[in-house]
């Protein structure tokens, strides 16, 4: 028998439950049946060859040699399955199994999260993997725990900067009018109000359209993500290195598939799941390097070396607006 989760669950799940399930006193369920086989989706919103999918693969090919294929997982790359927002509500709902998204749009079922976007935060990448990695990182996937979305991994999108169409980008009095998409995030819609720009919330399905029309003048993301989407050909003619988030994305499974997994197969899952973070980070600082390479050799203009003490400087406002003023406080005084 094969029993596929994800997006046909909601239509099958109380028929499957019934014929091939049973429920254990800890209240997990237990297969009736050795051979049968668990096909979970994977997805999110980059191109496959972006570290996110890689990392994936992996995390793939390792269940389906350790389960002797019992649990298979599909891994739908580019939106195929959803943009992140509605990847991450599926997960709620157990209509997708396994996600990996940069936390902003997780932020609308988790809160707490969004402390995370806040710019400037971390010092360093070391300094961001030793706090997601500890205490407070095991708090906040409790939390999600919560709303029903298991967290495995902290992985990572790289550190956003800013491309446009117009000119470089040496200060924050460059920022002036410039029509910025950014992510459906209030914390950076108000730190780029704060900068002086006008940002417009969009979903990236939506953004390389915008850029190429010019609805949009800029948009600001990790140095892979322009890359792989040839922001060139979308009227990016100049890259800031801002760095001003360090773009943290979070591997995470649904609740229910984790509840409807037999215990022995879902150990694997989380196992394996709990390795994907650490790998995608590896493969991120390797291709940022060759990405940067890349966009530069197609006459993207790189601003590097840049001062981002008046960035700092004109976002503080943003941080007295937080709602989670103690773990924001606890995150910067852990580094």
């Amino acid at each position: 028998m094969k029993r596929k989760l994800g997006f046909i669950s909601v239509i099958l799940a109380g028929a499957l439950t019934l014929t091939a399930c049973g429920e254990s006193g800890n209240g997990t369920t237990t297969t009736d049946d050795p051979n049968e086989v668990y096909t979970l989706q994977a997805g999110h919103s980059l191109p496959d060859s972006h570290p996110y999918h890689l990392a994936f693969l992996e995390m793939a090919k390792n269940v389906e040699e350790r389960t002797d294929g019992q649990v298979i997982i599909e891994v739908f790359a580019n939106s195929e399955i959803g943009a992140e927002r509605e990847l991450t509500e599926g997960m709620t709902l157990g209509t997708v199994d396994l996600v990996v998204s940069s936390t902003a749009p997780v932020t609308n079922f988790v809160p707490e999260l969004g402390v995370l976007d806040v710019p400037f935060i971390f010092k360093d990448r070391a300094s961001a993997v030793n706090v997601l990695e500890g205490e407070i990182g095991d708090e906040i996937f409790a939390k999600m725990e919560e709303n029903g979305i298991i967290g495995l991994s902290w992985g990572e999108n790289g550190y956003r900067h800013i491309t446009n169409s117009k000119h470089p980008i040496n200060t924050p009095e460059d920022l002036k009018g410039l029509k910025i998409r950014t992510q459906e995030n209030t914390i950076h819609l108000a730190a780029f109000e704060a900068l002086g720009a006008q940002p417009t919330p969009m979903a990236w399905t939506e953004a390389i359209t915008a850029l190429q029309q010019g609805v949009v003048d800029a948009q600001e993301n990790p140095a892979i993500v322009a890359d792989q989407f040839n922001l060139h050909e979308a009227n990016q003619k100049y890259m800031t290195l801002t760095g001003h988030v360090y773009s943290v994305a979070v591997y995470m499974m649904s609740k229910q598939t984790y509840d409807e997994l037999p215990e022995e197969l879902r150990d694997i899952v989380v196992e394996e799941g709990q390795k994907a973070g650490a790998k995608e980070r590896d493969l991120i600082v390797e291709m940022e390097k060759e990405s940067l390479k890349t966009l530069k050799e197609n006459g993207v203009e790189i601003i590097e070396n840049v001062d981002v003490t008046p960035f700092q400087e004109a976002v503080k406002p943003v941080y007295e607006t937080i709602e989670h003023q103690e773990l924001l406080n606890r995150i910067l005084d852990a580094q």
